[in-house]
């Protein structure tokens, strides 16, 4: 870990992908106790999921978070949606911004802090084919120019 980084548990890595992430914010999630242990067990996916505003609250839609083996009849539903927990001022922040033209709120990761269960949140706005060819050449010249001074310095 670097500079105290936090682990993460699950990343949403298809979202830097398809989308400019423009701000990030830290929301707790309301969990059970069978979805904590597969967290936990790192069985949760992120990579359909969004977050949507509705009365003042945030909900994460769409994470999959694998039942519990030894759960029995108290396990949960995996698609079930779950509720993040941030400040009211912050949501109507959030809500402000998604007015803008093409915004939306995506889960980035999940991670443990302080033994809570965090969701990174970001407000994106999504990327277009050619913007993803883009960052695929770029990607691809970094590789290759990373390549080239390896193999200078070996020989």
């Amino acid at each position: 870990m670097k500079n105290g980084a936090v682990p993460s548990v699950s990343v949403n890595r298809k979202a830097f992908h398809n989308y400019f992430i423009h701000e990030t914010y830290e929301a707790g999630v309301a969990l059970t106790g069978t979805e904590v242990k597969s967290i936990r067990a790192g069985k949760a996916n992120l990579r359909d999921s969004f977050v949507k505003i509705d009365k003042d609250e945030l909900w994460l839609w769409n994470a999959h978070i694998s039942i519990y083996e030894q759960g029995n009849r108290f396990n949960h539903d995996p698609l079930r949606t779950r509720k993040l927990l941030m400040h009211r001022r912050e949501i109507r922040k959030l809500e402000s911004l998604l007015k803008e033209k093409g915004y939306t709120l995506i889960p980035l990761r999940l991670y443990f802090k302080r033994g809570k269960i965090k969701c990174e949140i970001a407000v994106a706005s999504g990327k277009k084919l050619y913007d993803k060819r883009q960052d695929m050449a770029e990607r691809d010249a970094k590789r290759d120019l990373d390549r080239r001074i390896k193999e200078k310095r070996f020989d």
